[in-house]
Formats: C-alpha cells, structure tokens, sequence
C-alpha cells in the first residue's frame, strides 16, 4: 500500500523530484545499515522473535505518518516501516531457508515470494481505490497501521526451528565474516549481482511509475492497478519456477532471461504515454521480478552453511537495502535535469550491465567449483 501512498502523500506536500527521492529512500538508510548485524540476531534468537518485533516497528512507523503531517512524520515513519520489513523478511528468509534443498526448496522460495507479491497486488488497488474514494491520503496509514499490527499477532503462532535459535560467534556473523563469504564464494556474488539488478529495477518500477502516471494526469485507480499488475504478473509464475528453469535449462538461464526482461521493460517505460503499452512493459518487469529474487535466495541459501545462512541473507538484503535506497536519490536528480524517457532508459541499461557481468561470474563459477545454479 505504500507503493502508492508515500509518492501521492509527497506529492501532495509539494516535493519536488529529489525531495521524492530523498523520501523513497529514507526507508532503506536503516536496513543498509543493519542488516547484518539482524542477521546475527535473527541467527541467535529463531525467527519468530524478529518478526513480532518487526510487526510492532512498522505499525509505530505508520502512525508517525498518521499523527506527524509533513516531511518529518513521512521521513521518520519510513526509517521504522524500513527496520521493521528488514525484520521480518530476514526473519522469514532464514526459517524457509533451513526447509529444504534443490527444486524443493526453489519451490519453497517460490510461494513465499508469490505471497509476497500477492500484497503488491492488493495492497496498491487498496490504496489506490481509498485516495480516489476519500480522495487524498486521509487516514490509509491509520488503517495500514492495523494490517501490519495483525501481521505481528499471526507471527505469533510461529512454532519449532522458528522459535529456537542456534549458537553462532561474531566471527560466523559479522560483517568480517560476509566480506570474506563475498570475497570467496562465487556462489555468494552470484546471489548479490542478482538482487542488485532485480532489486534496482523493481525499486525505480515501484517508487516512480506511480509518479510517471500522475504526470500522465492517469486517475489514482489506474495508478493502483498498473503498479499492481507487475506484482501480479510476479506472483502467478513463482509457484511455476522449477518447471520454468527446466523448460528454459538452468537457473543461469533463466536469470539472465528474467534480467533481459527487466531490462527492456525498465528502459522503455519512459517513452510510453498509454496504459495498454505500460501495462505491457510492466509485465516485462514483473516477469524478470517474478524469477530472480527467489532464484537470488535459493542459490545464497546452497552456498553457504547453516549457520552462516542468517549473517549471509543480511548481507544480501543490505545490498538489496543499499540499491533501494540509492536508487530513488539517482533517478530523482536524473529526472530533475533529463526527465523520465532519460532516467527509465538509464536505469535499464544499468541492469543490462549487471547481467553482462552476471555472465563472466556464471563462467567463473563453472570453472572454479559446483555449479550451484544449475
């Protein structure tokens, strides 16, 4: 729901493009920082703890907006909203991570990223139908706030391995321990150049289409469903990513498909002024989406042992923090000298460039060990 929110609610305090910028990234300042550091903590304690913790984070987060108007209550209420996800994504990312191996655990990771996407579905033609019924941003974090608050009593009903942690030392944790995993573990580097790609393009999708539509002067109920559409196009195949990656040949494949994907998608977006052929770039994008962030944790989890699969999914998603939040500060100055046909292009052509590389780790990871995307 704050895909949509957040850009309505700045634009309606009169930001400009980088002040935008500046507010879309607030949220991931404090999970770039962190994020390993919660890995270690997720590690020692199970993941039910985190993610209870994280739920009460994000309804404080949302009722700093509810209660604090203006750019303070938005800023601080997206360092909470960004702590708490970080919590309870890495949370769950661990407990789904210790069910399984293979085409198993692709298919684990699937479902739970379809889940995932089934609130980007709804969670935007949510917002977007109350902006246009109460037409402005009225009490929608109020009724957020409660959403998340539920999530945290279901959190609660987490039992076995969620609930127990295991004995780790800094050493197998912290932030020495995931420079040496990067350095070494080919693996490792495969899984951050993936999500730094997916996640680059699904950030500058979701934080700046809503604000190209408005441009567009499109209504906020069409807003809600193109942003949607990318997460539902995401959310239908990820239950199928086994057999796709079997139909296409491998996960390197498959991933530098869903790359080339999101890259074309991204890169066009700005020079389309209609919805149908929006629609159609969206679904390129969520189609690249909807392969590469499970295919990211499925090959991090196979690489790394189980005690170091907590620190490793932290430094995964603070590379995926640090992405989300440099993104929107580059795309919001490119925009304010260029415009948006010069900032979507360049943004996918940055994601061509990562896939590029992608391909030279994919040749170092055949010759130098096992081949954990295929």
């Amino acid at each position: 729901m704050l895909l949509v929110t957040v850009p309505v609610y700045g634009l309606e305090l009169g930001a400009s493009p980088l002040m935008l910028g500046v507010i879309l990234s607030s949220q991931y300042l404090l999970p770039f920082l962190l994020a390993i550091p919660l890995g270690g903590v997720v590690a020692r304690h199970g993941g039910r703890i985190p993610l209870v913790a994280g739920a009460l984070f994000m309804t404080l987060g949302l009722l700093l907006m509810q209660f604090l108007p203006g750019y303070y209550g938005l800023i601080g209420g997206q360092l909470f909203v960004g702590l708490a996800q970080l919590q309870m994504v890495l949370s769950a990312q661990t407990i789904i991570s210790s069910l399984a191996t293979g085409p198993k655990l692709e298919s684990y990771f699937g479902w739970y990223a379809t889940w995932l996407s089934g609130g980007q579905v709804i969670g935007p033609l949510l917002a977007g139908g109350w902006i246009h019924w109460a037409g402005g941003v009225g009490n929608l974090f109020l009724v957020m706030a409660g959403i998340a608050l539920l999530g945290g009593l279901f959190g609660l009903a987490l039992t076995g391995d969620a609930a127990r942690g295991m004995s780790v030392t800094g050493k197998q944790t912290g932030f020495r321990a995931q420079a040496s995993l990067i350095h070494r573990n080919t693996g490792v580097q495969v899984s951050i150049a993936i999500t730094v790609a997916g996640m680059f393009a699904l950030g500058i999708h979701g934080s700046y289409l809503p604000v190209y539509l408005d441009s567009l002067e499109m209504s906020a109920v069409m807003i809600g469903v193109l942003v949607s559409l990318r997460s539902a196009v995401s959310m239908v195949i990820r239950p199928f990513i086994p057999r796709i990656i079997g139909a296409v040949g491998g996960r390197e494949k498959a991933t530098l498909l869903a790359l080339s994907a999101m890259s074309l998608g991204l890169a066009c977006m700005g020079f389309s002024g209609n919805a149908p052929v929006i629609a159609l770039l969206s679904i390129l994008v969520g189609l690249g989406g909807g392969l590469t962030q499970p295919l990211s944790m499925v090959v991090l989890a196979e690489s790394v042992q189980r005690e170091q699969r907590s620190g490793a999914l932290g430094m995964r998603l603070m590379a995926n923090r640090a992405v989300h939040f440099v993104a929107p500060l580059l795309f919001g100055a490119v925009l304010g000298m260029g415009g948006f046909s010069l900032s979507f292009g360049l943004s996918g052509v940055f994601v061509a460039l990562v896939a590029m590389l992608l391909m030279r780790l994919h040749g170092r990871h055949r010759t130098s060990g096992p081949d954990a995307l295929r």
